[in-house]
């Protein structure tokens, strides 16, 4: 019998010690990372969605960075997450800081970075066996959506500023003329928000230190390019400028009264697409009329009260009297202020815009500021008048719904989904359906944690504004993330309530609310469990069949997951599914060939079943003349009859 060696022990208990200790380190810089990779915001213009879409997936991974543990995960695994980490750190790094014409001109090599930190991510979280670690459903579902998004992001992320490349390549290529390529040096400068010759400078210094910490001859090309292109952009704003030398901020005080406001602006040349051409002042709140033309909100609304009916630049007759926000000038106008040591304006004034009916037509002008008003009263009446009038103007008119949601009438229109008066919960939860339309708004409503609201107007509110939750759930599903929240907030059970025992119109709600979200496989298990197979069994063998197709569909879904499999099978009817292979419409054709592709999988005996029943036929003319899905299922039920036959 061999002696322990207590040499050979110490050195095992010492190495797995410092393993333990490492691992530990490891996950407290995780955490650490992420965190402040939330704090990076102020992303270069060109690929701010795609790094803003990367700080938000890496914020949905946070809470399985604080549930992991260092002796169920290995160290080189928890080590694969540090680096994937750091690797997205220094791409963010790179996006805030990094010279906007070098991310233009090497468009490949921000791809190739991008590419690599999805890579990097997909490939470490992959290492991780999520059903042998002690976490929650909820953190599982959103670390395997993040996957999933990770896959998407890197097949489908493309290299910034195409044309933009194509301008300054024009630019370099021209002969060293400042006026020749006038508009196309103003698109760069648009572009890439360069305002004034501080940016320019700026923009400069970050190309050289990039450059600079890069070896080789392609590098110092680049340079030597964008060097002199930008020499070109900034002799164009000083043109454009009128030579005006550019003061400091010291030259003005720091507070920022409006007479001190007037006095700096005195001092200043403002540009001419700055000024309102009524007033001729320094626009503050820049909107949009129907002409296409922008003035001051004040000076343009006081030529609307006073009666008239035209633009004042054009005299072209005004077919809406809505007001637009400028938003990309008064960012410029902003910018501008900043640029010249002054407090750049603030808006104010009242948003004035058409109640649209559904013919296009429109009528009474509606003052936004005094919806706000009683939106926010505790007035019921005024209550129930404002969400009216909101749900009706979100209606039908797209920029209605992006104007009700800057002026702040969501998180309002939340709170009042708790509201008793019947009327005025139902009016806010189908304003929220009709803002959400918009797909900015959604990301908007969930922030707003509006999803227990109207959760709660699903359970308790009248039919109409429980079918209109519903509706709502499906629109907000859109989104792969708040799939996720949705289901976990309980919403699956009162959905599949809706759908047993609602009006026409709420099963057809419900339905496609449940469809969306059970596109994610949590929520399968969710449907399973709140009963909705018996249901969806029940429409699919009832005389008439008014649901069938949206029975069926569900049941397509649900049977993806190993209980509503079970719960299928156990009910018996693997002749309906036959008889809609055989004389349902294309649609039926091909979902109950999917469900039957499920129930057979690893079960010979339910595949012999299937085969008595006259499958083949059907099978045979649907792998040859169905849909694509069509075609691929029926391959797949034939093959599975062939395999148990031999």
């Amino acid at each position: 019998m061999h002696e322990r060696d207590p040499n050979k022990e110490h050195v095992v208990v010492a190495w797995m010690s410092m393993e333990e200790t490492q691992c530990s380190q490891v996950l407290q810089n995780l955490t650490t990372i992420a965190n402040q990779i939330s704090n990076i915001t102020s992303f270069k213009s060109l690929i701010k969605p795609q790094c803003s879409d990367l700080t938000r997936r890496i914020r949905f991974l946070a809470p399985l960075f604080q549930e992991l543990q260092s002796d169920v995960v290995p160290y080189h695994v928890l080590s694969s997450l540090e680096h994937a980490l750091l690797n997205a750190k220094d791409f963010l790094d790179f996006a805030t800081r990094g010279s906007q014409l070098f991310m233009v001109l090497e468009r490949e090599h921000v791809k190739c970075k991008f590419g690599d930190v999805s890579v990097r991510f997909e490939d470490a979280i992959n290492k991780i066996s999520l059903d042998e670690l002690d976490i929650s459903e909820e953190v599982k579902e959103q670390v395997e959506l993040v996957t999933a998004q990770f896959r998407r992001a890197k097949e489908q992320f493309d290299p910034p500023g195409f044309q933009l490349y194509e301008h300054l390549l024009s630019v370099y290529n021209q002969g060293y003329d400042v006026y020749a390529e006038a508009a196309e040096l103003r698109l760069i400068c648009e572009k890439l928000q360069f305002i004034n010759v501080d940016d320019v400078k700026q923009e400069s210094l970050s190309l050289q230190k990039m450059v600079g910490d890069r070896d080789g001859h392609s590098q110092k090309s680049i340079c030597d390019m964008s060097l002199f292109v930008l020499k070109k952009i900034e002799d164009f704003l000083v043109t454009e400028s009128g030579n005006n030398i550019v003061l400091s901020t010291e030259d003005f005080p720091s507070h920022t009264d409006e007479p001190c406001l007037q006095l700096c602006l005195q001092s200043l040349v403002i540009p001419d697409e700055f000024r309102c051409p009524i007033s001729l002042e320094l626009m503050k709140d820049p909107v949009i009329i129907c002409t296409g033309q922008t003035y001051e909100r004040s000076c343009i609304k006081k030529w609307l009260e006073a009666g008239h009916g035209t633009c004042p630049k054009t005299q072209q007759f005004l077919s809406s009297p809505v007001l637009i926000p400028n938003h990309v000038l008064y960012s410029l106008i902003s910018n501008w202020c900043e640029a010249n040591g002054v407090e750049p304006p603030k808006r104010f004034g009242n948003l004035r815009f058409c109640k649209t009916t559904s013919d296009g037509s429109s009528s009474e002008l509606i003052d936004l500021d005094v919806l706000m008003s009683k939106l926010a009263s505790s007035n019921t009446e005024d209550q129930r008048c404002a969400t009216g009038e909101l749900r009706l103007l979100a209606k039908y008119n797209s920029e209605n719904r992006i104007l009700i949601a800057e002026a702040g009438a969501i998180p309002l229109l939340v709170d009042l989904l708790y509201v008793p008066d019947t009327a005025t919960q139902e009016h806010a939860v189908t304003a929220l359906l009709n803002l959400s339309i918009y797909e900015d708004n959604k990301k908007c409503i969930m922030v707003s944690e509006a999803v227990q609201g109207i959760l709660h107007v699903l359970e308790n509110g009248s039919m109409e504004a429980r079918e209109n939750a519903a509706a709502t759930f499906f629109s907000l599903s859109a989104v792969d993330e708040n799939k996720v929240a949705i289901g976990a907030s309980g919403a699956i059970q009162p959905l599949v309530t809706l759908f047993c025992e609602g009006s026409q119109r709420g099963k057809m709600d419900a339905a496609s609310a449940l469809f969306n979200l059970c596109l994610y496989q949590g929520n399968k298990g969710r449907a399973v469990k709140a009963g909705i197979v018996p249901k969806l069994i029940e429409m699919l063998t009832e005389p008439g069949g008014a649901m069938r197709d949206e029975a069926l569909t569900l049941t397509a879904l649900v049977v993806g997951h190993p209980d509503g499999k079970a719960a299928i099978r156990s009910m018996n009817i693997v002749t309906t599914f036959v008889e809609l292979i055989r004389n349902g419409s294309p649609r039926s054709k091909e979902n109950a060939t999917s469900v039957l592709v499920h129930l057979c999988s690893g079960d010979p005996l339910y595949v012999s079943i299937v085969s008595s029943l006259g499958v083949i036929n059907p099978l045979l003319e649907l792998a040859e003349n169905g849909s694509e899905r069509a075609q691929r299922k029926a391959a797949q039920l034939l093959e599975l009859i062939d395999h148990c036959e031999y």
